[in-house]
């Protein structure tokens, strides 16, 4: 895998509270593990080798856990928000100013779980010419309401306010698992600023520069108490 994947881990994690009071999320125990055990696991398995940690609550925390992940086969580097959290895209920039990112990356949240083929995302990307990529879903609001419109191979709206002329096309939601290039990081998100991942990508496809990989396989997560209990009945399965 030619990709590095930078995980989003600095949120507050308050659908999980009050264990995230003492924890950050990523620690969050399945089956009797941190939850960063099985997400490690999962991605060496896929070929990931090169990982970037954004962290932020308790992610000190996060840190002695995971360590350099070399028990993971994978090299592992670490990015602190600090005290102030900068929201997912401030925490992109945050990367690249010290520069942890390379030329192109994945980018997954701190609690997602995807049972999905990251070399075919690469390929995607790759193939597709475009600076951005996001995997979808279709969704048809099963897991969360759908937040976005394809076809053809591109994201032709993502927006999480789901316009009424846009709703009735909006089958497909954000699948959690994305490929970003430090351009879009530095052209769109200004230094040390509060900034949510989700505008950029809207901006992004409204400018026609969003390719989309339309997955099958739904995701899982462990930002709520439901969550995990649909991710330890999969793992269990």
């Amino acid at each position: 895998m030619s990709l590095q994947c930078i995980i989003l881990a600095g949120g507050l994690g308050t659908r999980m509270r009050p264990l995230t009071d003492k924890m950050p999320k990523a620690l969050v125990p399945v089956m009797g593990t941190p939850f960063a055990d099985w997400q490690l696991r999962r991605l060496a398995h896929q070929g990931v080798e090169r990982v970037v940690y954004s962290i932020g609550h308790h992610g000190a925390m996060l840190r002695e856990f995971v360590g350099d992940g070399s028990r993971y086969g994978l090299a592992v580097d670490w990015v602190d928000e600090g005290p102030r959290l900068l929201g997912t895209g401030g925490a992109l920039r945050r990367a690249l100013d010290v520069g942890a990112l390379e030329e192109a990356f994945f980018v997954l949240y701190g609690d997602s779980y995807l049972p999905t083929d990251l070399r075919r995302v690469e390929r995607a990307w790759c193939d597709s010419g475009l600076p951005a990529l996001m995997t979808i879903l279709r969704n048809q609001d099963r897991w969360d309401r759908s937040n976005a419109v394809y076809a053809d191979g591109r994201v032709l709206l993502y927006d999480k306010s789901r316009p009424p002329q846009w709703r009735s096309r909006m089958h497909w939601i954000d699948y959690g698992l994305s490929v970003l290039t430090q351009p879009v990081i530095a052209n769109a998100v200004a230094p040390e600023a509060v900034f949510d991942l989700a505008d950029l990508m809207r901006q992004l496809s409204i400018n026609g520069l969003l390719a989309g990989l339309e997955v099958t396989e739904r995701f899982y997560e462990v930002g709520s108490p439901e969550g995990v209990r649909d991710l330890e009945n999969y793992l269990s399965a």
